[in-house]
């Protein structure tokens, strides 16, 4: 499964860059989990990448900052009982992961005034939650 990974439309990492690690798994699988190395752990370098486009490179980074270890970022799958299947799972993991940091900010969100019916109906809560409170605190006439 040495074949390049698509990020998006304008990046795509070379096999090269990426660096697979196989393991033993828990999970399903029954005995032959004790046997088999089914465990995948994919990992890309990007702090060091060179397919990463410049204007990317300082936003991913920023981003995964919590998840990176000396500008690795690497990803686990276990879920499946095949090898196979987990390097599909991780490749994928992998590029979810960076499509979402890679993503371009959200708009500023523009202030607005609350509408005169929203504080109408936060004052008529108020009153209402304020009477119910009173008719607890035990005094009757």
């Amino acid at each position: 499964m040495a074949e390049d990974l698509v990020v998006t439309r304008s990046w795509t990492i070379p096999a090269a860059e990426l660096a697979e690690r196989f393991s033993r798994s828990s999970g399903p699988g029954g005995q032959s989990v004790n046997t088999t190395d089914s465990r995948v752990e994919l990992s890309v370098d990007l702090a060091g990448s060179a397919s990463m486009p410049a204007y990317l490179q300082e936003r991913v980074l920023e981003r995964l900052a919590g998840r990176l270890v000396g500008g690795v970022l690497t990803v686990t799958a276990s879920e499946h009982r095949t090898q196979h299947a987990n390097r599909r799972a991780a490749r994928e993991r992998l590029a979810q992961v960076l499509r979402e940091a890679a993503a371009p900010p959200a708009p500023p969100r523009r202030a607005t005034k609350p509408t005169r019916g929203s504080k109408e109906r936060r004052l008529a809560q108020k009153k209402r939650r304020g009477e119910t409170k009173r008719g607890r605190q035990g005094r009757f006439d």
